[in-house]
């Protein structure tokens, strides 16, 4: 792929880490590959940058129809390691982020990457831990466009009279003109009450939870995309999507497979459903969901980036393998 450098663009104004690391390549034809970053929603030294060395790689595999290249940055929660003085610190600066900021954020720059760079449904969405969850949320039928409703004490029932859970106040980002393709979920969290219940002697698992969520337990199965069913999970929320990848590594020491066989069971159902097309489209209506098992602890994904790179490789091939895109990487 030839040498292009990368460019910082904003796409909000309300925080200063409302911007996108973006790198244009020669193949228009091709498809966007778009990151975020993990971090617990609240890690300041997780950024968008976290995807350098996972884009180096990529950029040196021959034959990968890639288009472009992002990786977002959000609003991040308080860190009680990362302290910051209120009186001193101005408002863009300071980290208090609340659901939804965050996935309002993704969801806002999604939505400017689609607007600026015209590439429909031809993305791959990729997450790293709470990137993940993330990744997954921007595609639930009850948390995209921050249509979750409050629940009264039964997972069944929505009183809608309630209104959107909100806690972050102002307009709505752009809805996403066209899901994506393909989402690659890398050390995914996707069960919030069932990470904090497997991590129950270490307090750090609901105090993250906690400071990007609130303590409503109820709330947290509300955004878990393997909680979620139905018309208000993944399973009916992401209509035109073709293929699911979840790589996990056995040697993870902070995300456990737990997690993964939770998510898998969620998209087994979603698998089952043909994908809502344009008709006009040459392709199956069937959908793929693959476990990726990779190696390495929590972070080394993403801090190596060889694995991460792998996921999205592999997310290549079944696309390939499902005729979705060009063999040789061109078109």
């Amino acid at each position: 792929m030839p040498n292009q450098p990368a460019k910082t663009v904003t796409y909000g104004r309300v925080h200063d880490l409302q911007h996108i690391s973006v790198t244009t390549l020669d193949n228009t034809d091709g498809y966007w590959v778009i990151y975020i970053h993990g971090g617990a929603w609240r890690d300041p030294t997780v950024t968008a940058d976290s995807f350098k060395a996972t884009e180096e790689i990529l950029r040196k595999t021959p034959g990968l129809p890639i288009a472009g290249i992002a990786s977002i940055s959000y609003r991040l929660s308080a860190h009680p390691n990362h302290p910051q003085d209120p009186t001193s610190t101005g408002p863009k600066e300071f980290r208090d982020a609340k659901h939804p900021d965050h996935i309002r954020d993704v969801e806002a720059a999604l939505a400017f990457l689609q607007n600026t760079y015209i590439f429909g449904a031809r993305y791959i969405l990729v997450g790293h831990s709470c990137g993940a969850t993330l990744a997954f949320q921007a595609v639930m039928g009850a948390v995209a466009g921050h249509r979750e409703q409050a629940f009264k004490g039964d997972m069944n029932k929505l009183d809608i009279s309630l209104g959107p859970v909100s806690t972050s106040p102002g307009p709505l980002p752009p809805r996403l003109t066209v899901q994506p393709t393909a989402i690659v979920g890398v050390a995914g969290i996707y069960d919030l009450r069932r990470l904090r219940d497997m991590n129950a002697g270490i307090s750090a698992y609901r105090e993250f939870i906690e400071g990007a969520f609130g303590a409503d337990e109820l709330l947290w199965d509300a955004v878990s995309p393997a909680q979620m069913a139905g018309s208000r999970g993944v399973e009916g929320g992401w209509r035109s999507g073709r293929l699911a990848v979840l790589a996990q590594s056995e040697d993870d020491e902070l995300v456990g497979a737990s997690q993964v066989e939770a998510m898998e069971e969620v998209l087994r159902r979603w698998e089952k459903v043909e994908a809502q097309i344009p008709v006009h489209e040459l392709s199956t209506k069937d959908r793929r969901v693959r476990v990726l098992p990779i190696s390495g602890g929590h972070d080394e994904a993403w801090e190596k980036g060889d694995q991460l790179a792998r996921a999205v490789v592999y997310a290549f091939e079944e696309l390939q393998a499902m005729n979705l895109t060009p063999r040789d990487g061109t078109k």
